[in-house]
């Protein structure tokens, strides 16, 4: 590209958006890439303070900005993602569906550290709904070295950066257990709390069973959900260290294979996570649920759920760095999950 006084541009095409600025009234840009400037053109461009403008010069080894923003775009995306136009050297991502926004890492700290060319982005693991924005992509100078967005393809290999999980409406039984509710000395508080939270997400209720404080029939309910179809079991009541409370122990007797019981979470500390795997294609996740999902706005629950709902198994190392950002703050407006509760993993 070449600069020239704005008064000499006419005629001239532009390699850059020129943006206009008018606090709470605009930004936007003024005039386009590619735009071939009119007499008219000039005292507007002048009163934007542009008194040089920068126009194009051939040269088969540069990329423009919008450019190299579509190479960055290509690295990004994959499956149920849509894009927005290029504009002013931008490219922003958004979720054509709602899912469970799974980053890889590693790839996006290197295209990052190349240097001349960024992404940002939501954190990984992050449930997103149909619309959301996921990244944005753009190169910092206005044009860039082909071969440097040609390092950048050598660094992913054909791999998306970014991957959208879809939610699948789960079967969903809720076993309940606790004598003081299954005598109905006490109402149950617990089932209202988790029927409204998993059909946020379109699941179906198979039912909800009660059972007292023997381990064997809490197995054998959870062991029923499974029978009718369920994809997913909710434990509720007994995951405390009191000598009465066996709902782990019932989890275990299923046969399943348990990730963990415990997590370095507030609220949400006594969290149990297992698989039933009879069907190794379809595990089916049972999760023991501690009393502060019946009463906290936010805890380890909405933290696993989309993961589970996501099909997208959880491991016991991930659970362990929940512990950076595992502590909710209790807001007194709940922002989740655009917040720091949960994003440590």
């Amino acid at each position: 590209m070449k600069e020239i006084r704005t008064e000499d541009a006419v005629g001239q095409v532009l390699c850059h958006d020129i943006t206009q600025i008018i606090p709470g009234v605009v930004k936007d840009a003024r005039f386009r890439k590619g735009h071939v400037v009119t007499e008219e053109d000039i005292p507007v461009l002048l009163s934007l303070g542009k008194e040089h403008l920068y126009i194009w010069e051939n040269d088969e080894t540069m990329y423009h900005e919008n450019e190299a923003a579509e190479i960055l775009y290509e690295l990004c995306r994959s499956e149920h993602m849509n894009r927005s136009e290029v504009k002013e050297g931008k490219i922003e991502l958004s979720a054509a569906v709602d899912g469970l926004l799974k980053i890889d890492t590693k790839l996006l700290d290197r295209i990052n550290g190349l240097g001349d060319m960024m992404i940002a982005s939501r954190h990984p693991n992050t449930p997103v709904k149909k619309g959301d924005k996921i990244c944005g992509t753009r190169i910092i100078p206005l044009v860039i070295k082909k071969e440097r967005m040609e390092e950048a393809k050598a660094v992913c290999e054909g791999r998306p950066i970014f991957t959208l999980l879809p939610f699948h409406k789960k079967k969903v039984g809720i076993v309940t257990t606790g004598s003081e509710v299954f005598h109905g000395r006490i109402e149950d508080k617990f089932g209202p709390v988790l029927r409204k939270k998993v059909e946020e997400y379109g699941c179906e209720i198979l039912g909800q069973t009660l059972t007292d404080d023997d381990p064997e029939h809490t197995k054998e309910a959870i062991e029923a959900f499974i029978a009718q179809g369920a994809e997913l079991v909710l434990c509720s009541g007994g995951m405390s260290v009191d000598p009465d409370d066996k709902t782990p122990l019932a989890i275990k007797n299923t046969g399943a294979r348990v990730v963990t019981y415990g997590a370095p979470v507030l609220p949400g500390a006594m969290f149990m996570l297992a698989y039933v795997e009879r069907d190794k294609e379809k595990p089916v996740p049972v999760a023991g649920l501690p009393g502060c999902v019946m009463y906290a706005k936010r805890t380890i629950f909405d933290l696993v759920l989309p993961r589970l709902l996501a099909d997208d198994p959880v491991t016991k190392e991930e659970i362990d760095k929940l512990g950076r950002g595992g502590l909710c703050l209790n807001c007194d407006v709940c922002t989740y999950p655009n917040c720091g509760f949960g994003k440590g993993w």
